[in-house]
Parts: structure tokens; sequence; C-alpha cells
């Protein structure tokens, strides 16, 4: 049965994909958010479940516990690789807060995994294995190689450390992204960057080599002049195509063959506030040289076979009565805005509830500890949760929030004693030179909307829209007659790289003026619709 493409509709960017025998996995990059390094399992390149994550907490840090009231949004664990040799999985990427490169390893997909460094900050890296040796290829423009010691914890003294591929000619973006590979005898570098002419959008290319070290070189078939390292490139460009979405083009990603020898690319697309989702690339070889999609273009359906027709597979997001027994792990789909403190939380001390703690006071919802999050889906989704506000104080905050640095949020607060539902935004309109929103924004947020609270427990829900870049949400309460009811205007979503991510669905709770107060959250449902 063909399925569509892209072949899901949010945010799982920087995709590096493997296969291991009849399974294939794939890695994202997950900033801020823990646990992180998530890993997805399919049996088909098409349907992805959530396998594991390859850390419950980073690194202890102000910054990643949201301690210092800015975070790390925009930073934190970028971009990683993937492989497997010699019965170790094996994730290499860089944390741009902690300027430090972290490798883990397991013998097993779901763990545990092994935390440890290699000395140097190595951007975008891909990690190659050949006859003993190790290598990283890394870098932004200038791509390098770096080959490390047999312990994977640093350059190999006198080992290979050269630039490989520069690119300095006509292009915004310069090559980044690096996935690199043998095949056949044959070094293959795929890369993206930004052309600055032609279709100004991001393009992937391939260069290759017969030799490690170089030279590298586009293809003769392309009628693409061949250069060397030493030179600048205008291409060895594979793929320029937006699949009609708006200019913004698929790229950047790994490739992987099925058991039966088809070969394709996992790519990303910028779409909008919902964030950078995957797209799937048939790709066959030409003179030995890779040629992605249909005549150029990235099939809008796709026809993949599955290596278990009959494999159920979880949901990439999930609705949550929070229904656990003690010691039970929160369901895979749910992670944390930052390091969350666990003693601020819990699922049993209410059965059947979440109950989220103040424990600090957080000048608006970004900077509030413990928000719960998951994923928006497109085109359209709908998000909704039951809030008990009775153990609020004045001055907190306990809702549902669309999380992204232009948010939205719809919550119960206590002032005077009595409790209101109010919407809260961020001001978009507030941007910098770079089209950024300014990071030390210590508002709790422009009320737009407020109505008195009877009793002490509300229901909301969030309405998501990015069908061709709508990118609009509104917020909603159910009233005393059981209906919903708008409250405020509709929020325009924007993607900004202050946060770097897509919009999150978010359960948060938290203090303006005293810690100590609670809420409880109950039926959580995310809808998506088509």
């Amino acid at each position: 049965m063909k399925k569509r493409n892209p072949i899901i509709w949010a945010d799982i960017p920087d995709v590096d994909v493997i296969r291991v025998d009849d399974t294939y996995y794939m890695v994202s990059t997950t900033m801020h958010t823990m646990p992180g390094g998530v890993i997805f399992r399919s049996y088909d390149l098409v349907n992805w479940e959530i396998a594991s994550y390859v850390y419950d907490e980073l690194e202890d840090t102000p910054g990643q516990r949201l301690d210092d009231q800015n975070g790390i949004y925009g930073a934190g664990m970028w971009a990683a690789s993937i492989r497997y040799h010699e019965g170790e999985f094996y994730v290499v990427f860089v944390a741009n807060d902690t300027r430090k490169t972290y490798l883990y390893r397991a013998e097993n997909i779901e763990g545990p995994w092994r935390k440890s460094y290699i000395e140097g900050f190595y951007h975008d890296c891909s990690l190659y294995f050949e006859d003993g040796r190790a290598f990283l290829i890394f870098g932004g423009g200038d791509i390098r190689m770096v080959e490390l010691k047999p312990d994977l914890s640093g350059p190999l003294p006198g080992g290979v450390d050269k630039v490989i591929v520069r690119d300095r000619e006509n292009v915004g973006l310069r090559y980044e992204g690096s996935h690199f590979y043998k095949i056949n005898g044959r070094y293959y570098l795929f890369n993206i960057h930004w052309l600055r002419t032609g279709s100004g959008r991001r393009v992937e290319s391939c260069l290759f080599s017969d030799s490690l070290e170089g030279p590298y070189q586009t293809a003769a078939f392309e009628g693409v002049e061949g250069r060397t390292a030493d030179g600048d490139f205008h291409g060895g460009n594979i793929l320029d195509d937006d699949m009609g979405w708006h200019n913004q083009g698929v790229a950047q990603g790994g490739i992987v063959d099925t058991p039966d020898g088809d070969w394709y690319a996992m790519l990303f697309q910028d779409h909008g506030a919902v964030g950078r989702i995957p797209v799937l690339v048939p790709m066959k070889w030409v003179d030995g040289f890779p040629v992605l999609g249909e005549d150029g273009k990235v099939p809008l359906e796709l026809d993949v076979p599955s290596t278990r027709p009959d494999y159920a597979y979880s949901p990439i997001v999930e609705s949550d009565g929070f229904d656990y027994a003690p010691g039970e792990k929160l369901k895979k789909q749910w992670q944390w805005n930052h390091i969350p403190d666990n003693t601020l939380w819990s699922v049993t001390e209410r059965p059947g509830w979440l109950r989220l703690r103040t424990g600090n006071v957080s000048p608006n919802f970004p900077c509030a500890k413990n928000s719960l999050t998951q994923r928006t889906v497109g085109p359209m989704c709908r998000v909704s949760v039951k809030v008990d506000a009775s153990g609020l104080r004045d001055g907190d905050y306990a809702g549902l929030g669309a999380l992204q640095s232009g948010y939205g949020l719809i919550a119960v607060t206590r002032e005077n004693g009595k409790l209101y539902i109010v919407s809260l935004r961020r001001d978009m309109t507030v941007l910098d030179e770079h089209g950024r929103l300014p990071r030390r924004d210590r508002a709790p947020g422009a009320e737009i909307g407020r109505v008195e609270l009877t009793g002490s427990l509300a229901e909301f829900a969030i309405y998501f829209n990015f069908d061709d870049g709508v990118d609009e949400a509104c917020f909603y309460y159910r009233d005393e007659r059981g209906f919903f009811r708008r409250l405020g205007d509709v929020l325009h979503m924007r993607y900004t790289l202050d946060h770097f991510m897509g919009y999150r669905a978010a359960l948060t709770c938290f203090s303006t003026k005293e810690p100590g107060g609670c809420a409880d959250f109950d039926d959580f449902d995310i809808k998506v619709f088509e």
C-alpha cells in the first residue's frame, strides 16, 4: 500500500539512518528536551516508532536544568551520527551549549547507553570505521576529516587531520550536515548547502573519491567540472526540489539500503511552525553515483516493502490518562522541557493524574521548570487536557501551551484568592535584526483574554493548523454548559531560531510569586487530522 510523503509531519530534524538485519533505526536532534537523543525504529522506512533515547540527562548544568532562567533553547544536542559496528551501536553528536562532543555506545538499541567524550568539537559529524580505524567527517564550509584514537577518546596523534572539501563559491549556507560512506570500494560525502542563485533554497549534494583522503569531486555525468579539495565547488548537487512547498528544499540526512538491495535517502524539509520534517527519497546508482528522486523530484507517494508486514507501530504522539503503576516510566512520546526536577512531579501521588508542583519562581512559560511536552503534528491536530487548579497559590499558572519562542498559553491562575482562566501570548512583533525574538524576556506574557472559573476544574484545548503554511493556533476552554469557547485571538505561530524547534504541546505549572503550589492534569488527548 502506498504511503504519502513527507512520511511524518512532525519535528524530526537532522536525521541519520542505518539498517541492522531487517530493522531500520533513525536518530534525530532533540536539543533542550529530555530525555534526549531520540532513536526511532521501522521495518519499512515509512512507519516509525520511538525505540529509545540515548540519555535521560545530558549534563547537570544550570542551563540544562533551566535554573538560569534562559535554558539551552537553540543549543543542546545537535545532528547525531548513528552507526552499528562489530555488534555495537554508536551515537555521536555535539552540544552547542557545553561545546563538547559526546559518544554513546550500547549493545542493544534500547540501552543501556554508555557515555563518554571525544576531545574536540565536531559540528555535524559523521562517524566512519575502516580496517580498525575510526574517523569523524565534520564542519561547515570546510569539511574536515580527523582520525580518532582506537578508544575514540580524541584525535589520533599523527593521524589524518585535513580538509577534504571546501565550499566557498556562490552559496549562502556552505556545505554542512556531513554523511560519509564507503560503498562498492568508493567513498561518498553527502552534504547540504544553500545556493544564493538558481532555486535559492537548500539542496543536497554528493562528492566522491576512490581514495579515503581524496581528492573528492563531483560526478562527470552531471556536466559539472569536478574539482579537488584544493578548489571551490559549485555543486555536486543531486537533489534540488521543494515538493511544491514554499521553496523549502529537501536536504540533509543519511542513506540506507533495503534487504532487497534498493536504496533510499532519509532527508528533511523545513515546514514552518511544525518544524523540520522527515522525507523519504528513492535513490538509484548511475555509473557509481547516487541519483535521487524520480526525474529529479521527490515522489509524493511511496510503496516500500516491509520486512515485518504485520508489525503494529506505537504512534509518535499519544494521548495519556496518566494511569501509571509505581515506578513505571512515562510514555516514550513525552519529553520534558529541559532536565526535570523529579521531586516536583508525580503520577502516583494522586493516582490517575499528573501532578506538577512549583519549586521556584518563574517569570513566564518558557522559563517554567517541569513543562511536559509532545510534538505537534500536521497538517492539523487538536490537543486537550483537564486541569484541577485547587492547589494553586496566588501568582501561579497551570495549563496547556503551544511552546516556542512566540508562545501561546491557556491556563488557570489564582489572583487574590480567586481562580481565572486566562490566555497569554508572547509578542511576536518584537524581533531583532536577525528576525529572532529576544531571549531575556522576563514578562509573564500579554494577557489577551480572561474569564472567572467556577469551581477548580478546567478543560482546555488547542487547535493547531499547519496546512499549507497557515501556522495558526486557537485556544479554547470548556464553559459551564459543556461547550468549548475560544479565548483570545488566533496565535500566528512562527518558527524562530532562538528555539530552533517546532511548536510543542506542553503541560505546565509555574509560579510568578511564591513556590509551593501545584496542579493536577488528566485526560491528555491528541488527535491528528489529515
